[in-house]
């Protein structure tokens, strides 16, 4: 029996709100870190690990999870991926240590990739009419991003009244009332027993993925063991190779390089990536940098983030509506011409006053708006439709891999340069320097300096892609295919 309008759209609500939960866990910890360092007592690598455990997990088993899903049917998974998101959620909040707290993130991400690839083929399921449909996949795209644009500040508010555990407890009323409502609303789930699911190719793609982010860590370390080094880069390319050789053999791969031929699907998966490179590397490093050397409270670090929220999300929904007037090129290269000039902005505004740090976060949002509301119909439009599923899981990874790319490198870069300008005593924290009672002025100088250096490497990467897409969408076309 189809489910009626009132059933449709209350489930929708539903799967918006486990799509918010994944969204804003990938950045609520970025106003929370420097508290977290400081309760846990975790080192600069443990604080990095908190944060990458979630989107190494989400990306490496995004792929797989959604033919899973295929197979044992996506309701159930979209449950499933809640229970361990709840449970995940409860055992972060109360983490003894840091390396449980990390242990907990890795089990978030694995909830979250359960979740994610089921919440777009559920709206599909549930909604026939095309018109609808369409309505409710740009709610999802929407959400999407809301909830990665408002990590920083709903993690700074809890962090003003509550303690630092109220950052992941949160989660677990809004699982338990997705979860009733998934049971009473939800379209019956429909299984597909004799579809492949290739558990082995998730293996692999995480195994790539780990050994790369542990070789971006130990190469920018300052204390860097050439061996661990050697094993990651081993692990990585082992893993890749695997991974590849794997896919060529299979009847249905998870993922068929062939599509990588296409420069509009090409185009779209770079600035996919590259767009939250940008985005998660800002949010990141400016709201530890306010907290630790200006002096900003958790909550006006992320309120910081609000310039750049509310610029992406209706540029966002502009930039959709308007791509069959105006084409991918203006807004996709034109979104990182934006991103550019807005962080070179940011990082003038530093001897200046917040008013033109604030102008610079609008010009990034507008950009970051622009670019995401159209790459993703470049990735899913211009792939054959036998492979619709693919293309799907490959935006999401697309988006997830740049976050975790961000992380690994400018998260990693940020103490490193911090440790290569500060005095010796105080170089191997932020907490300890910026507190420190007779070198606290140089360590904060230091931090500054490392957070310009960051935000330079920012920058770098927003201009050549806006050649390199410039490129992929050269003849402007306005839709893909």
């Amino acid at each position: 029996m189809n489910p009626t309008a009132s059933q449709r759209w209350t489930f929708l609500g539903v799967i918006s709100a486990g799509l918010f939960l994944i969204g804003v866990d990938n950045s609520i910890l970025y106003t929370a870190l420097p508290v977290l360092r400081e309760e846990l007592q975790a080192t600069e690598l443990q604080g990095l690990w908190i944060i990458n455990a979630y989107p190494l997990m989400l990306a490496g088993l995004l792929l797989g999870t959604g033919t899973l899903g295929d197979k044992i049917g996506h309701r159930l998974m979209f449950l499933i991926g809640l229970v361990i998101f709840g449970v995940a959620s409860l055992t972060a909040a109360f983490s003894p240590t840091a390396w449980v707290l990390v242990a907990a993130r890795a089990f978030l991400g694995i909830g979250a990739a359960a979740m994610m690839p089921a919440t777009l083929a559920l709206i599909r399921i549930t909604f026939e009419d095309e018109r609808e449909r369409n309505i409710a996949i740009g709610v999802w795209g929407s959400v999407a991003l809301a909830g990665a644009a408002a990590g920083p500040v709903l993690g700074g508010a809890l962090l003003e009244f509550f303690w630092w555990g109220s950052v992941f407890l949160i989660n677990v009323p809004v699982v338990l009332i997705a979860l009733v409502l998934t049971l009473l609303v939800a379209p019956p789930n429909m299984p597909n027993p004799d579809k492949h699911w290739d558990a082995i190719s998730s293996v692999y793609a995480l195994l790539a993925l780990t050994g790369l982010v542990m070789a971006i860590k130990e190469a920018v370390s300052p204390a860097r063991q050439l061996w661990l080094l050697a094993l990651a880069v081993v692990v990585a390319v082992a893993g890749a190779v695997l991974f590849q050789r794997r896919q060529a053999s299979q009847p249905e791969p998870l993922l068929d390089f062939s599509l990588f031929r296409n420069r509009l699907f090409t185009g779209g998966v770079i600035a996919a990536g590259m767009s939250m490179f940008v985005v998660a590397g800002l949010e990141m490093t400016t709201t530890q940098r306010f907290q630790l050397s200006a002096g900003f409270t958790p909550l006006q670090a992320g309120l910081l983030m609000t310039a750049l929220a509310a610029a992406s999300i209706p540029m966002s929904v502009i930039g959709g509506a308007n791509l069959h007037r105006w084409g991918f090129l203006p807004l996709i290269s034109g979104g990182f011409i934006s991103a550019t000039v807005g962080i070179a902005l940011i990082i003038w505004s530093l001897d200046v006053s917040l008013i033109p740090l604030i102008v610079g976060l609008v010009l990034v949002g507008l950009g970051s708006g622009a670019t995401i509301s159209v790459a993703s119909t470049a990735i899913i439009g211009s792939a054959p439709v036998r492979k619709a599923g693919m293309a799907a899981s490959i935006e999401e990874v697309s988006y997830e891999f740049g976050t975790l790319c961000s992380v690994a490198i400018l998260g990693s870069l940020f103490p490193a340069f911090y440790a290569l300008s500060a005095p010796a005593e105080v170089a191997d924290s932020f907490a300890t320097g910026v507190d420190h009672a007779v070198l606290g002025e140089a360590a904060r100088a230091a931090l500054d300096s490392a957070y310009v250096n960051v935000l330079f490497i920012a920058l770098g990467v927003a201009l050549v892609t806006t050649f390199i897409t410039a490129w992929c969408f050269r003849g402007n076309p306005k839709r893909p295919g």
